[in-house]
Parts: C-alpha cells; sequence; structure tokens
C-alpha cells in the first residue's frame, strides 16, 4: 500500500504541473487553474503515510516527491529543446503547454517544501496530542493550515509586483476557499484508506519456509 501512496503522490504532483496552464472559472465566483482539482489530494496522502507508517515515512515522501518535481522539469526542459523533426508542426503548441516561467517554477517548488513539510509537522503534532483518536482533525487541520500557506506563498512569489495587491489577495482567497472545501469533503477517503493501509500492514507477507528436507 505505500507503494501505491507514494506513485500515486508522485503522479499527482507531474499532472498537477502540466495542468496548472488550463484556467477554468466558477461562474463569476472564481478563476482558478485546473491543477487544483489534483494537488489538494496529495496532501491526505502524505496524512495517511504518516498515520499508518510514521512521520519519518511521510518526510521522506515529500522529499521524493521534490526531486521526483526536479527531475520532471529538467527532462521537459530537454525535450522542448530537442530539434524537432520536420513534420512536427507542434512544437510552439508543445512548448505552451510545458514549459512555465523560471519565476513560476520556483514559486511552486518553495510553495511545496514549505506547505508539505508544514502538514507533516501539524499533523503528527496533532498526533502526539491525540494519539491514535480523532483522525479527520488532524487530517483537516494540517490540510487546511498547509494549503493556506501553499497557496499564499506561490502566489506571491509567482505574481507579486505584476498586478494590484488587492488582486493578489482575491486569488487567495478564492482558491484557498476551494482547497479548503476539498479538504474536508475528502475526510472519508483518508479514512477508508487508512484502514486499508493498516489492514495491510497487520498482515505479513507470505514466503515459503526453507527446510532441510526442501533444501535437499
Amino acid at each position: 500500500m505505500l507503494l501505491y501512496l507514494n506513485a500515486a503522490f508522485a503522479g499527482l504532483l507531474i499532472l498537477s504541473n502540466i495542468l496548472a496552464v488550463k484556467l477554468f472559472s466558477l461562474g463569476s465566483w472564481a478563476v482558478l487553474p485546473a491543477a487544483v482539482i489534483v494537488y489538494v489530494f496529495t496532501y491526505p496522502i502524505t496524512d495517511i503515510i504518516g498515520e499508518v507508517y510514521g512521520k519519518e515515512a511521510a518526510r521522506k515522501t515529500v522529499l521524493a516527491g521534490f526531486v521526483t518535481q526536479l527531475l520532471s522539469a529538467v527532462f521537459i526542459f530537454a525535450a522542448i529543446h530537442l530539434p524537432s523533426a520536420p513534420f512536427f508542426g507542434a512544437q510552439a503548441e508543445f512548448e505552451t503547454i510545458l514549459s512555465g516561467s523560471f519565476r513560476i517554477t520556483i514559486a511552486s517548488l518553495i510553495s511545496y517544501l514549505v506547505s508539505q513539510n508544514l502538514d507533516v509537522y501539524v499533523f503528527h503534532k496533532l498526533k502526539e496530542k491525540h494519539g491514535g483518536r480523532k483522525l479527520w482533525i488532524r487530517n483537516n487541520l494540517s490540510t487546511v493550515s498547509s494549503q493556506l500557506i501553499d497557496t499564499s506563498v506561490f502566489i506571491l512569489i509567482a505574481f507579486y509586483g505584476t498586478m494590484p495587491a488587492g488582486a493578489l489577495l482575491a486569488m487567495i482567497g478564492t482558491q484557498y476557499a476551494f482547497k479548503f472545501l476539498v479538504a474536508l469533503i475528502d475526510t472519508p477517503l483518508v479514512y477508508l484508506l487508512v484502514g486499508m493501509a493498516r489492514k495491510e500492514k497487520k498482515q505479513p507477507a507470505e514466503f515459503p519456509r526453507l527446510t532441510a528436507e526442501s533444501a535437499s
């Protein structure tokens, strides 16, 4: 289960970086990057890993995610700058979709490191206080607090100086409101996956016993 959770975490991170170029609107209420519908689910994954496998496992997942994003950025950069085949006529579109500005890339990496590590820290501070009880409290509090930091840090680094302060605050407010709502909705999923992971963890792997008779 831990392997699948880590794979899902890394996959969602890469997917969110690709989807970030698409903007969608919720009527007149907000304009959001499509990445938010994916990235918000990385936080409950680290909570599940931390709950079942421990704080150190959650920290390693966050670090692995950071390395994965760096590697993907390097390979995407290389792919963009490879000489195009004469019949490949979509180079401009390919570059537009996969490349982001250096400032946005830096903003994404910094906000990721700060917020994901904060999520792990808050989650386990609450676990020290409550023990195995009140998973819903530590899941929600760690997620909503870390996502506020993630949204604020990213938008300030990526867009400060390019628009009025009021517009920056509006972007932070609308994106965080969406993430806050998703954080509350995903609680049943967290309980389900924690239960599945605990059940699998209790079942020892089955290996054939090596006896003198079988070895001969």
